[in-house]
């Protein structure tokens, strides 16, 4: 079942009376649907994936929907998996044994079994490995895990909240997502809009924001032309960016009333432009024809790269012996600066270290810190 929207008979006053309880705010159709979904999916012990760009406020909507549901007397344990190294995330989530891997001096729960009884929220799921993923498919589908290190199956009884920032429809069709994963997750979908998407929200957001500010009992007012200014931005980074504004705002003026003026010197500071990854491109070529092109360049440079290769095992072949010893540095060897330039003193610093390792490539390459490919296509570009 996806649940994405509202159109559900739920009464004005308790949808309000829920926002205030949550810190969920925020008037505008979008947001309304929302808390009309969570009202409903609360209670049950669903699986729910809350969607949503950076900064709209994902883990406020777990928490109010574990707070609102039967486990609220248990605990809430979110886990940030793309914050998590790739090496340590499976010790984290499940535990280990005493031994299981060097420095796991003794057995320790993971937050799976911390949470038992409760929810657990997997933010950034989309950043999780496939290998894990594997593993929160069995959770999800029977309970049922195994600490690093061990072949005995525990139990755990745990709500799973996940959320990410990605597309995990295109991360599935890339590979990076287990397509039986997401379509367990997404029992039930939230999409959290974007604020430029419900600017009407604004104005309670900064209310709410400025009366969390501790300013001695100074008040601060936000004139029209200055809400006007906060309105009309794009808020790349979301409700997160308006706080941290307000927040700014609030510290760092002195004066009572904040116009349009003020607002725009922490608006600017912060701009940045929206993410045009997905954006196309004018090429004045038609896909086929750029596509073309674009795999003929890949096949030139893949033949350039395997040419290299094949000369650079030649080479290897012929390098001299490793038995003579290291030639020492001796007084004379100095490269002065005067009169070169930049492509001689390379030239003379490689000829210099290739005659001290008698020719051997690998540890004139290891000595110049650089891979010995690249020291093979310099020998070729200075003709040494």
């Amino acid at each position: 079942m996806e649940v994405t929207g509202g159109g559900h008979n739920i009464a004005a006053a308790d949808r309000l009376t829920f926002q205030r309880r949550h810190g969920i705010i925020g008037k505008s159709v979008e947001m309304r649907e929302v808390v009309e979904t969570i009202m409903q999916v609360a209670p049950t012990d669903i699986t729910v994936l809350i969607t949503g760009e950076s900064g709209t406020g994902k883990e406020v909507i777990a928490k109010a929907i574990h707070n609102a549901s039967q486990r609220s007397h248990r605990r809430f344990i979110p886990v940030n998996c793309g914050a998590i190294p790739e090496g340590i995330l499976e010790s984290e989530l499940f535990g280990h044994e005493k031994g299981a891997f060097t420095g796991a001096v003794e057995a320790r729960k993971g937050y799976f079994e911390l949470a038992d009884g409760g929810t657990i929220f997997l933010d950034e799921i989309g950043d999780t490995p496939i290998s894990t993923q594997v593993k929160l498919l069995r959770v999800l589908e029977s309970g049922e895990f195994m600490r690093v290190g061990s072949s005995e199956p525990r139990h755990t009884d745990v709500r799973v909240i996940a959320a990410t920032n990605k597309n995990l429809e295109e991360e599935v069709r890339a590979r990076r997502f287990r397509q039986d994963l997401f379509f367990r997750l997404r029992s039930v979908n939230l999409r959290l809009p974007p604020l430029r998407n419900r600017r009407g929200d604004i104005p309670p957001l900064v209310e709410v924001f400025l009366a969390e500010q501790n300013n001695a009992g100074r008040e601060i007012m936000i004139t029209d032309d200055g809400m006007n200014a906060l309105m009309r931005h794009s808020w790349p980074g979301n409700v997160r960016e308006l706080r941290n504004v307000i927040e700014s705002v609030a510290v760092l003026e002195r004066g009572n009333v904040v116009d349009e003026q003020t607002v725009s010197k922490y608006i600017h500071a912060i701009e940045e432009p929206l993410d045009d990854r997905a954006l196309p491109v004018p090429l004045g070529k038609s896909s086929e024809q750029a596509e073309r092109e674009l795999i003929f360049r890949m096949l030139v440079g893949l033949k350039s790269d395997i040419q290299d290769l094949h000369e650079l095992l030649e080479d290897f072949r012929h390098q001299r012996p490793l038995s003579l010893p290291v030639r020492e540095e001796q007084h004379g060897d100095e490269i002065h600066l005067d009169g070169h330039t930049l492509r001689s003193l390379e030239e003379s610093l490689i000829t210099r270290t290739l005659e001290r390792f008698h020719g051997n490539r690998r540890l004139a390459a290891e000595a110049l810190d650089i891979s010995e490919r690249t020291l093979y296509r310099k020998i070729k570009d200075y003709g040494l």
